[in-house]
């Protein structure tokens, strides 16, 4: 049997600097779509709320938190990611030898 390699494959889309601009890409957009949709719905709040329509104006508070939500996340996503990978890679299960550089036969 032989050993294969435990280790995340970060060469399947070509190099490292094809994924960073991916997820460069991705993370931009998703940024500009949320601070449009905060924009728009604080707008919509302010107007709904000045003319006593107090259901427009809940639906565009909701419209504001949910951007706001989207902003962190999509803010936090490289560090997040970059913290996923870091646990999973000083991952070890105890009494199997499983671990970092380890192989699993197969």
């Amino acid at each position: 049997m032989n050993p294969i390699p435990v280790a995340p494959d970060f060469t399947a889309l070509g190099s490292d600097e094809k994924l960073a601009r991916i997820i460069g890409a991705l993370m931009t957009v998703a940024l500009l779509v949320a601070v449009i949709v905060l924009i728009a719905s604080a707008i919509t709040w302010a107007i709904a709320s000045n003319a006593g329509s107090w259901h427009l104006a809940q639906r565009a508070r909701a419209g504001v938190l949910v951007a706001l939500g989207g902003a962190v996340l999509a803010g936090g996503a490289i560090a997040w990611m970059s913290w996923l990978l870091g646990v999973g890679l000083s991952f070890f299960l105890p009494g199997t030898g499983i671990g970092v550089g380890s192989t699993i036969s197969a």
